[in-house]
């Protein structure tokens, strides 16, 4: 990968074109858990997105793996899809691209708050 492509996001582009193109052969059953299996994960994305694509890459070979063995996608991912993205991008735990935000936020105005001579 060449600089220009890291900084223009030619290859998060590359790679998500190429996700696209495997969830396409998915029957729709698959097809549809995969779009609400991106839709939760996006959440969790660095400012780049580039932490999220190993772990689509290991979501969209599980559907893959399940459909050319016959399951269906709540066989293999149960009803709560939310959850299992959750837990696929590191838990209960894992601090979205809001919280993040949101904890910037929070110290920004603490240390503006400060500066004005602790009026709180």
């Amino acid at each position: 990968m060449s600089i220009w492509e890291t900084v223009t996001g030619g290859d998060l582009n590359r790679d998500w074109k190429a996700f696209a193109a495997r969830a396409a052969a998915l029957s729709p059953d698959h097809q549809a858990a995969w779009g609400r299996i991106v839709q939760h994960l996006m959440a969790y994305g660095s400012f780049t997105g580039r932490n999220l694509t190993p772990i689509a890459d290991a979501a969209l070979a599980l559907l893959e793996e399940a459909a050319a063995d016959g399951q269906s996608a709540n066989e293999v991912l149960g009803d709560d899809i939310a959850g299992f993205t959750t837990a696929l991008a590191g838990g209960a735990g894992a601090r979205t691209y809001r919280d993040r935000r949101r904890e910037q936020l929070n110290r920004d105005v603490a240390r503006k708050l400060a500066r004005l001579g602790g009026l709180t």
